[in-house]
């Protein structure tokens, strides 16, 4: 469930930024060329996410003992600060999102620049791609690889769907209620990566073990269960 709401709201962000930049272009009757270059650089971005999400697995799973859990306790506590800062961003950021992004993409086009506008739409998706791989990598050292997967592939659906439907100009999606609920929901797992950031930090020596549980829900729904993962 995590990774199904950490997938979609991030790739939701990336979703809108491609959206808009695509219905500016098309609205003022740009080049294929402008159009091909947001294209390109969306597929680079999420080539480059990859790659990054693969070196992050790739590299823990070299470490072993306490360097692997020092690592996870790192990953998981910059993981929180992310999840944090983005959600109080996309507060202040998204009523201004689409005017700030037209006003880029109409100065790359003056300056006769595809090159960018595939810029523009590459740094704002890497941003969102690199920001899933560390939340999916922190998800999957804390629950089920599988249970982390399917739910990444339905959020990743659910968030290209949702931006096809933005794109299309449909008036039933309200984006401020979605961010809102989501955010509420993004913040109670970054509670809980804290806790066990600082379970990795205790296990490494480096915290003392002052309490068994820094982020306890037993008393609602058991950390073991699908829903307490």
């Amino acid at each position: 469930m995590n990774a199904f709401f950490v997938t979609l709201r991030e790739g939701l962000e990336a979703a809108l930024i491609v959206s808009i930049v695509l219905a500016y272009l098309m609205r003022i009757s740009a080049s294929r060329d402008a159009l091909r270059a947001v294209w390109a650089g969306t597929a680079a971005a999420v080539a480059v996410s990859i790659a990054t999400g693969a070196v992050l697995f790739f590299t823990v799973g070299e470490l072993e003992g306490r360097s692997e859990e020092i690592f996870e306790g790192i990953a998981m506590f910059v993981a929180v600060a992310f999840l944090t800062w983005m959600v109080f961003w996309m507060r202040r950021q998204a009523a201004g999102m689409r005017q700030s992004l037209e006003v880029r993409v109409r100065d790359a086009l003056v300056a006769g620049s595809t090159i960018g506008i595939a810029g523009l739409v590459f740094f704002a998706v890497v941003r969102e791609g690199w920001e899933t791989a560390l939340f999916l990598f922190a998800i999957t050292e804390t629950g089920s690889p599988v249970a982390t997967a399917v739910g990444s592939v339905l959020g990743l659906v659910g968030a290209v769907l949702l931006g096809v439907a933005f794109y299309r100009g449909s008036r039933r999606l309200n984006l401020r209620h979605f961010f809102a609920v989501t955010g509420i929901l993004l913040i109670v797992f970054a509670a809980g990566l804290l806790a066990h950031g600082v379970h990795e930090f205790q296990e490494a020596g480096l915290l003392p073990m002052t309490v068994e549980h820094v982020w306890d829900t037993n008393s609602v729904i058991n950390e073991d269960s699908r829903g307490g993962n």
